[in-house]
């Protein structure tokens, strides 16, 4: 059986990235790409699905494990009667090819190592031809299109289709094992030097660590989850996936497993912020150039999601042959929300073109307020439709509240950056549209008896998105509806002290998951906008505390099993941890908050 959710470390180049169990086991891996298909499949099944260990052959007595200081570099140490030995794993920045080093490497005693290499192309299913180079110094694996290069001077040998090694190491010793990937019909990968490969790697995200600008008391916490951004960097191209992972179940055991190894326009104003407060402004334009690249088009195609190159379509289908995670199924790969309409994103271009032009003072494409001139034109015609909301529904559209709200986020970011740039637009057509918009949520999605906004329009049920009305400016924090709305949040939305995002009243239609991270920082924002700091650190702090012992964070959280779930490492979370944290700095130097985006 896999690790828990919590129990792995991410490596990665910035094009892919691996998780590596405490057990010292890779069990997930996608190669080339992020949206590959998967090598090491482990993750949601078992090790004949394809998984790396390396691991002390006896007893483990003990375990600990860390990041080197400011590096995606992980170091593993095991425990046993025998003595203790590191294993230190880390993807050296792309090269020509693609690499995974793990070095073992005796810290006390003479310890007996076991490794055993499962190569399972195809999310688990393709086994591959395996063969020595022709010099003999490596061990290749064919299938397909895919080639993987082991490289070691242990010596390797075959048993049931797979590769495994004994070997000892002592106080002092280093063993390396160097795995490389590239298409099978090119020419073997040449081999790179171990030690050489982690000087390296530690040099790049020292640098780039060193470049934060984040001086606040949660330091540590932001800058481990700003690698953790990078790490999902798709670096061609600067798409950021919402996770490196598929189907991990939002409920343990459940249906509810999607796909998120693409990138999401949900999530552009919160990135673009995390970043540019950070000091990553090289990293926002490239998110801000895939972003115009992804979107250019018809605005009537515009979607909710795209590819790490922007690509469009994303089919959706099942891996039937994989158990999935702790028997969570289906498994699927593609994600077929790709195709809904989602009002919300309309706002979110928007509103991420004008922070740039406004927070970031980033030299923008001229051809970007065309488009956005052509994506209100079109959001004229069709704001007032029913769509599938934030959370991607599946079923007949509603009439969200968050989504009519980015409507209005929209123009009302169209009216400003045309007045504040002098930029040629309708502005009284958009104008009399924001107040239409708004006078609309407000009749209709405002309900008196609860005295808080609600999910949809006519619904008594509640939903965590709403929590951003304060943010995105759409009222003032101190109005006595947004109050009403924090109040209602508090005691309907709570579970032992975590958001959640759907409304649990609705439990016998929708299944039970557990608390969604992202809108507890989110309930937490909405606080310091609020005045009241102490309850928003609460939240925060709550939150960071079931962090795993690396810092990472999925997308969920089981409060009854204090059990990550979903997948992971969720790119939201880690995003709203940061906007959170510089929020939570700004107000205690009284500087307006970060998240205030009504700018």
């Amino acid at each position: 059986m896999p690790c828990r959710i919590e129990d792995y470390g991410l490596i990665g180049d910035c094009e892919t990235a691996a998780l590596v169990g405490r057990n010292g086991s890779i069990d997930w891996l996608c190669w080339p790409a992020f949206d590959s298909d998967a090598c090491f499949a482990a993750l949601l099944g078992t090790e004949k699905h394809g998984r790396w260990l390396i691991a002390p052959a006896g007893e483990v007595t003990g375990t600990s494990r860390r990041y080197w200081d400011n590096t995606l570099i992980l170091e593993t140490r095991f425990e046993t009667t025998d003595g203790a030995v590191d294993l230190i794993d880390f993807m050296p920045p792309r090269g020509k090819a693609s690499d995974v080093v793990r070095l073992v490497r005796g810290v006390r005693g003479r310890i007996r190592m076991h490794m055993q290499l499962v190569i399972r192309f195809g999310f688990g299913i393709d086994i591959p031809w395996v063969k020595k180079s022709e010099d003999g110094s490596a061990l290749l694996a064919i299938c397909g299109q895919d080639m993987t290069v082991l490289r070691t001077p242990v010596e390797t040998r075959g048993e049931d289709l797979t590769t495994v090694a004994d070997f000892e190491v002592g106080e002092g010793e280093t063993v390396p094992f160097v795995l490389t990937y590239g298409p099978s019909h090119l020419p073997v990968p040449k081999p790179i030097n171990p030690a050489d490969a982690l000087q390296d790697t530690e040099a790049f995200w020292t640098e780039w660590c060193s470049r934060c600008s984040y001086e606040g008391e949660y330091r540590d916490l932001v800058m481990r989850s700003l690698i953790t951004l990078k790490a999902q960097t798709y670096a061609p191209t600067g798409g950021i996936v919402a996770a490196p992972t598929t189907s991990l179940p939002e409920k343990l055991g459940g249906s509810r497993n999607w796909d998120y190894r693409f990138c999401w326009l949900r999530d552009a104003t919160f990135t673009l912020l995390a970043l540019t407060n950070s000091g990553y402004t090289e990293e926002a334009s490239a998110w801000y150039r895939w972003l115009l690249r992804a979107a250019a088009g018809s605005p009537a195609n515009m979607q909710i999601m795209y590819g790490i190159m922007g690509q469009r379509r994303l089919l959706e289908w099942e891996a039937s042959w994989l158990p999935g995670y702790e028997g969570a199924k289906p498994v699927r790969v593609g994600n077929a929300a790709h195709a809904q309409l989602q009002l919300d994103v309309y706002g979110e271009l928007i509103d991420a073109f004008h922070q740039w032009r406004v927070v970031a003072k980033l030299e923008m494409d001229e051809t970007s307020w065309a488009m956005e001139c052509a994506v209100l034109q079109h959001l004229a015609e069709v704001w007032d439709q029913p769509d599938h909301g934030i959370w991607e529904r599946r079923g007949e559209g509603r009439h969200y509240v968050s989504s009519k709200v980015m409507t209005w986020v929209a123009f009302d970011r169209g009216i400003k950056s045309a007045e504040t740039f002098g930029f040629k637009a309708p502005l009284e057509k958009w104008r009399v549209l924001r107040d239409a918009i708004h006078r609309d949520v407000c009749a209709r999605g405002f309900d008196p008896e609860l005295n808080s906004f609600v999910e949809s329009y006519g619904s008594k049920m509640l939903d965590a998105s709403i929590l951003l009305l304060p943010s995105v400016g759409f009222l003032p924090p101190e109005d006595p509806r947004v109050r009403g709305t924090l109040v209602a949040i508090e005691r309907h939305l709570m579970r032992d002290g975590f958001v959640l995002r759907h409304d649990p009243r609705e439990a016998e239609k929708q299944p039970a998951e557990g608390a969604f991270l992202a809108c507890t920082f989110w309930l937490a924002d909405a606080y310091v906008l609020s005045g009241e700091f102490a309850h928003a650190q609460e939240l925060f702090t709550r939150v960071v505390a079931i962090a795993n012992d690396l810092g990472l964070l999925a997308e969920e959280y089981d409060t009854a099993a204090k059990r990550q779930t979903g997948n992971f490492p969720q790119a939201l979370t880690h995003i709203a941890l940061i906007n959170t944290a510089h929020n939570l700095s700004a107000a205690r130097s009284t500087e307006k908050p970060a998240m205030q985006r009504s700018k």
